[in-house]
């Protein structure tokens, strides 16, 4: 006995003292600096990014999304079974005890019984009282078992990056959908303000159509306008409740529920971030973390399928007592040691079979991790190149909102004196128009571009 309990003793030490498998190798080399040029006085902590836009609304609806949000409640839900299954991994890191107690009793109702029986016509009944503790563990010479725990501990780590990623997919998607609903609002506004100016443009032309100084077609060109602008504001409208349910989905919660306070949207900030260097990447997103976690969780799947085209050996322990009478149970002790030796011989390939496919799977982990990296070093490349264009276009795009306001009050002036022909003041307020629809959609593409560049770059996400 002893000398079983120094094996096993020496088995458990040999598995404890195994070297872990290498961190995998994606084998590329990442950029020595973005493309794009870096934003000066930019800031370098991504931590609860959404707070940097400056609207305690989008703080407020932030903060629900992460307590309410289904999908990542099932993620989280996801972590736990993770978890499971590798403490359900890891059990047979050690032995597995079990313990028993048991009470019998044998009577013969009729006849003088048979020979399988304990009992006879002379002693008809008998009890019967045991107890047993018994230990079995399988030495992992080959490492399988210890592969196996690492393949789910990685696997766990992979699901909490999964997690991580879906959160932060969740609050990037709220604050599109949030910014989107304050930009609808504002071209709401707009095309009411715009339409309003088109009625009063056209009661002028009314005027000077009484008076015999204007004509039917620049009467009916002005009501087109007005038709026009009268058909942009339902649109406008049904965009605006599009992104309110959009936004509620996102939230958890029935679009009924949801109310949104008026916040100017001029009054969003977008605040200037420092993208780092590529190299940061590969520790900051966790879409590429939990690509890693799975290919190395594939790694040791290839050590446990070689080790099961291993022989293997078994060991057990056990300790037994038994007796007739209850009260003498512990008096009858014996002991059963045991080793077990088996090879798999033939298995029609399955074992071979198995581990071909832990290596193709591990093959193709590795080509998804590579994926994941070279797409997160174009996210951001994307996202930085949008924000420089962006930032060009509304340099520009503000001198031309500015002159297009001057040229339409211009051309009212000259057209209500008589000096202008509507066909003037027509060309000139639609140029208006378009000019203030577009300077809200490239401000809201501004917004966008910095939550892009926030969850390109891994926002709000830890090492964990």
């Amino acid at each position: 006995m002893k000398a079983h309990l120094t094996l096993l003793a020496a088995s458990l030490l040999l598995a404890a003292c195994a070297s872990p498998l290498p961190a995998p190798d994606s084998g590329i080399q990442p950029p020595p600096a973005w493309q794009s040029l870096h934003t000066p006085n930019a800031r370098a902590d991504n931590q609860q990014w959404w707070t940097q836009f400056g609207s305690t609304q989008l703080n407020r609806l932030i903060e629900q999304a992460r307590l309410d949000s289904h999908d990542l409640a099932a993620a989280m839900a996801r972590v736990r079974q993770a978890q499971a299954s590798a403490v359900i991994a890891g059990a047979p890191l050690l032995p597995e005890i079990t313990a028993g107690l048991n009470g019998n009793r044998q009577e013969l109702l009729r006849g003088q019984g048979y020979s399988q029986l304990d009992v006879d016509r002379n002693n008809r009944t008998i009890d019967y009282y045991d107890a047993h503790l018994s230990a079995t563990y399988e030495l992992d010479f080959w490492g399988g078992k210890r592969a196996a725990r690492d393949s789910a501990l990685n696997t766990l780590q992979a699901s909490r990056f999964d997690q991580a990623t879906v959160e932060l997919t969740l609050l990037s998607g709220v604050a599109n959908s949030y910014t989107q609903a304050l930009s609808l609002r504002e071209q709401q506004r707009i095309a009411e303000l715009n339409l309003a100016n088109a009625h009063n443009v056209l009661q002028l032309v009314q005027t000077r159509y009484d008076a015999g100084s204007a004509t039917a077609l620049e009467l009916s060109q002005q009501k087109s306008l007005v038709a026009a602008q009268q058909r942009r504001l339902p649109q406008v409208q049904q965009q605006a409740r599009e992104a309110l349910i959009t936004l509620a989905t996102l939230l958890g919660q029935p679009v009924q529920s949801i109310r949104i306070e008026d916040e100017p949207f001029d009054r969003l900030n977008w605040p200037s971030v420092d993208a780092g260097v590529p190299s940061e990447l590969l520790r900051r997103r966790p879409d590429i973390a939990a690509a890693e976690a799975r290919l190395a969780a594939a790694q040791a799947d290839i050590t446990v399928a070689r080790a099961a085209m291993l022989p293997s050996v078994t060991l057990g322990l056990g300790l037994a007592t038994g007796a007739d009478i209850a009260d003498q149970l512990l008096r009858n002790n014996v002991y059963n040691l045991s080793a077990g030796l088996a090879a798999p011989i033939f298995n029609n390939g399955r074992l071979k079979a198995e581990r071909d496919r832990a290596t193709a799977r591990q093959e193709e982990l590795l080509e998804l991790y590579r994926a994941a990296i070279v797409n997160g070093f174009a996210d951001v490349e994307k996202a930085l190149n949008g924000i420089d264009g962006l930032d060009q276009q509304r340099q520009w795009q503000t001198e031309e909102l500015h002159q297009a306001q001057t040229a339409f009050d211009i051309a009212q002036s000259r057209y209500r004196a008589g000096a202008e022909d509507l066909l003037t003041v027509l060309e000139t307020q639609r140029t208006l128009y378009a000019a203030q629809d577009m300077n809200v959609q490239l401000r809201l593409a501004r917004v966008q571009a910095s939550v892009a560049l926030y969850k390109a770059l891994g926002g709000g996400w830890q090492v964990m």
